[in-house]
C-alpha cells in the first residue's frame, strides 16, 4: 500500500497507507477512538478526506485492507466481483462516485445494475465523503426487493419485525406479544423471537407457537427464532417448522469465528433451509444481522475501522440472497458508538451501504441504557430512515426489550412513520390487516379491537 500525503494551510499531513486514510477520514466514534484508529483533529480528518476524494475506486480491488490469503471474506469479495457491472464507475474517483451518485441521472434502476460491482470497501469509503443527507437521497433511489410469504421493499412500503421477546420464553406471554403486535399492524417483515435459552427444543417449541399463530390466521408472514445458527439446525433436523434461518454475522474471518461461523457454515444452513421450500412467493430464507463495533470487540479488525469492517459484513450477507439485513446500530454500546449523534451518523451509513450493495436493508433504531442517547434521538433517525426508504424497523412491546435489556421502536412508533410519511405495509400483509378488521381500507388508520375480535377469542391472555 502507497503513503497518503496532503497540504492543508501549510501543514502535510502523511498516512502510511489506504487502511490508515479510510480510518482517519471517518466521521468520529468511540469504537475507533478506543481502537487508537481515528484522527486526533477535525483538521487531520479533513485531509484524510481530501486524500480518500482522489483516490480511484479501483484502487480497492489491489489493496486489500484485509489480506486475501488470510481471510475468506476478502476471498469471497474479490473473486466474486463483476467487473461488467463495475465498468459504469471504473474510471472514477471515490469524490468523483460520490458526485456520480447523487446526479439527477443516477437512477435506481442504475444503482441496482451497478451492485454487484461494487465492493464493500468502495461503498464504505464513499460513505465518509457524504453528509447525513446525501447518505439519505441516494439511498432513497435504491429499491431492493424480497420475497417468501410475502413482497418486502417496495417502494412506498414500510416492513416492520415484530419482536415479542420475554425473559423466560413464556409461550404465553410470547404470543401475548405477538397478538398486540398484530393489531397494531405489526409482524410483515418477520415475527422473530431472541430465545432466552439457546437450545434445540426451546427453538422448535417457539417456532411450533408462531407456526400455529401464522397458519391458524393465515398470516402472510413469516417466522424466526433467533437462535445460533447450530442451534437451529439441530431443531430442523428434529422437524421443526422453520422459515427463515438466523445469523449473526461480521465482515472478517477471525470475526466471524467468534461468532462459531465461517462461510461454509452459513452454505449449509442456506441450502438445508432452501430445501424445505416454505416460502409461498419466494425462497429468500437468510436473515442477517450486523453492527458496527463487532469485529473491534472481538480484536478481530485487522486495523480497519469499525464501519469498514460493518460493510465488509454485506458481503458476507450478499452472498446468500437474504429476505432480511437489519444492522443492530446502537445495540453494543457508547464503547463504539457514544452517543445519539454517533447513532444516528451509523444508522444512516449503514443503511445507505447496505442498500448500495444491493442488500434489503432494516434498521434496529437502538441504544442501551448507559449511552449518551434518549428515545428523542431514537425518533430522529426513525424519521430520516424512513424518509431514505429503510426496508424494515423493529417493532418491540413499549420499545424496551425486557429480555435483551435495550431500548428500540416500538409498534405505536411503526404506525407514527407509517402515517406521518404516507407508508404502507407489504401488500399482502395490508390486505389481511383489512380483512381481519385491524386496519380500515385504503388508510393507514388502525380500527378498535373488541374482546371478540378474531384475534383474541381464541385466546385467554
Amino acid at each position: 500500500m502507497a503513503e497518503h500525503r496532503v497540504t492543508l494551510r501549510g501543514i502535510t499531513y502523511t498516512f502510511p497507507d489506504l487502511r490508515t486514510v479510510l480510518a482517519k477520514a471517518t466521521p468520529l466514534r468511540s469504537g475507533d477512538e478506543l481502537a487508537g484508529l481515528a484522527a486526533p483533529s477535525a483538521i487531520e480528518r479533513v485531509a484524510a478526506q481530501h486524500v480518500l476524494a482522489e483516490v480511484p475506486i479501483t484502487q480497492f480491488l489491489t489493496d486489500h485492507l484485509v489480506p486475501y490469503e488470510a481471510d475468506e471474506v476478502t476471498r469471497l469479495i474479490i473473486d466474486t466481483h463483476d467487473a461488467a457491472a463495475f465498468a459504469a464507475v471504473k474510471d472514477l474517483t471515490v469524490g468523483q462516485f460520490r458526485d456520480w451518485l447523487l446526479r439527477y441521472e443516477t437512477t435506481g434502476v442504475e444503482l441496482a445494475a451497478l451492485a454487484p460491482g461494487l465492493t464493500p470497501e468502495m461503498v464504505a469509503a464513499v460513505s465518509k465523503l457524504m453528509r447525513n443527507q446525501d447518505l439519505i437521497l441516494v439511498a432513497s433511489k435504491c429499491e431492493v426487493i424480497t420475497k417468501f410469504r410475502n413482497t418486502l421493499g417496495l417502494r412506498g412500503r414500510l416492513a416492520v419485525r415484530l419482536q415479542p421477546n420475554h425473559p423466560t420464553d413464556d409461550p404465553h406471554g410470547v404470543a401475548a406479544s405477538i397478538i398486540d403486535g398484530l393489531l397494531y399492524g405489526c409482524g410483515d417483515a418477520v415475527i422473530g423471537i431472541n430465545p432466552a435459552t439457546d437450545s434445540p427444543e426451546r427453538v422448535a417449541t417457539l417456532l411450533k407457537l408462531i407456526d400455529e399463530l401464522v397458519h391458524t390466521y393465515a398470516i402472510p408472514t413469516q417466522s424466526c427464532v433467533l437462535a445460533h445458527i447450530t442451534t437451529q439446525l439441530a431443531a430442523l433436523a428434529k422437524g421443526a417448522p422453520l422459515d427463515l434461518m438466523f445469523q449473526s454475522i461480521a465482515g472478517t474471518e477471525a470475526a466471524n469465528k467468534s461468532f462459531g461461523v465461517s462461510l461454509s457454515l452459513l452454505r449449509e444452513a442456506h441450502d438445508a433451509t432452501q430445501r424445505l421450500k416454505r416460502g409461498t412467493l419466494g425462497q429468500n430464507v437468510m436473515y442477517f444481522e450486523t453492527g458496527q463495533g463487532s469485529c473491534l470487540s472481538a480484536d478481530a479488525h485487522h486495523g480497519v475501522d469499525q464501519q469498514t469492517c460493518e460493510v465488509r459484513a454485506y458481503a458476507v450477507a450478499r452472498a446468500f440472497s437474504p429476505l432480511l439485513v437489519n444492522t443492530v446500530v446502537g445495540f453494543i454500546g457508547p464503547e463504539y458508538l457514544y452517543d445519539g449523534k454517533q447513532i444516528i451518523r451509523a444508522g444512516l451509513e449503514d443503511h445507505f451501504c447496505g442498500k448500495l450493495l444491493g442488500l434489503p436493508m432494516g434498521v434496529d433504531v437502538c441504544y442501551t441504557n448507559h449511552a449518551q442517547a434518549d428515545q428523542d434521538d431514537m425518533d430522529t433517525l426513525l424519521t430520516l430512515l424512513g424518509a431514505a426508504g429503510v426496508n424494515y424497523i423493529m417493532g418491540v412491546p413499549g420499545a424496551d426489550d425486557i429480555m435483551l435489556g435495550y431500548q428500540s421502536t416500538s409498534f405505536h412508533d411503526a404506525h407514527y412513520l407509517r402515517q406521518v410519511l404516507g407508508l404502507k405495509p407489504a401488500p399482502e400483509f395490508e390486505t389481511w390487516l383489512e380483512k381481519m378488521q385491524i386496519a380500515q381500507r385504503g388508510s393507514n388508520r388502525l380500527l378498535p379491537v373488541s374482546r371478540n375480535h378474531a384475534l383474541l377469542s381464541r385466546h385467554e391472555l
